[in-house]
Formats: structure tokens, C-alpha cells, sequence
């Protein structure tokens, strides 16, 4: 089973044929805090990550995404960005969990939904 898993799932970690590609073509220019792995073509071009963990494009900080998206050249360990006093840490995207925003009346939260206002009536059988 690992084996396959390896060859056909992505989102748990890089597939059998990224690792052969990265190991053939790519060159690895950092890491950053969460683990997350960056390489550059030996040729030049193409920038990609490998994920320490699930494949969760908003776990790319800031500075890396600049280099990844070529907002930039310069590497983030070159040249290390200052964080704004108003920034705050990362927050995983919990959209699909149990763990995700429900809203107060949403369908995913229990109990009763707030009274409406008066312009609604509410449908009854006969």
C-alpha cells in the first residue's frame, strides 16, 4: 500500500515521480520555518516546494511566496523580510474540517437558528 500511495497521492507528500524529478532537475535553495522545502530548475525557470506535511499552499510564508511567484529574485535567506508589528502568525486553513468557521444558525452548529425579523414566515405543512 505504500508503495501506491507513493505513486498516486499528492496531497500527503510529494508523489514517487516528484521526488525522481526533483532529484534529477532540481536544485534545493531553502527551507523555511514550518519545513517546507524550495527548489529552483538547474536550468533556470521553474520554482516549486515540497511540503513537510499535508500539501497546503497557505502554509508558504510570505517571503517564499514572493521568490516562488518571481515577485522576487532574491532569496528570503539572503535577504530576510521584517515582519510589520501588526502581522500575525500563521493560522492553517481549516475550510473542510470539523474545525472550520460555522456561523451562529449554520446548519454545522447545533441548536436554534435566530428568530428572523418578522418579514419571514416559515412554511407548515397541513
Amino acid at each position: 500500500m505504500g508503495l501506491l500511495k507513493r505513486i498516486f497521492t499528492w496531497w500527503d507528500g510529494p508523489t514517487l515521480g516528484t521526488q525522481l524529478h526533483t532529484r534529477r532537475f532540481g536544485r534545493r535553495v531553502g527551507q523555511d520555518a514550518q519545513g517546507n522545502v524550495y527548489y529552483e530548475a538547474k536550468k533556470g525557470g521553474r520554482r516549486w516546494v515540497i511540503y513537510n506535511g499535508p500539501a497546503e499552499a497557505s502554509r508558504v510564508p510570505p517571503e517564499w511566496h514572493g521568490w516562488l511567484h518571481r515577485t522576487t529574485d532574491v532569496l528570503p535567506e539572503d535577504a530576510p523580510i521584517q515582519p510589520k508589528s501588526w502581522e500575525k502568525p500563521h493560522v492553517p486553513n481549516m475550510t473542510g474540517t470539523a474545525l472550520a468557521y460555522a456561523p451562529k444558525g449554520s446548519l454545522s452548529v447545533a441548536g436554534e437558528r435566530a428568530r428572523s425579523t418578522g418579514d419571514y414566515e416559515a412554511w407548515t405543512p397541513n
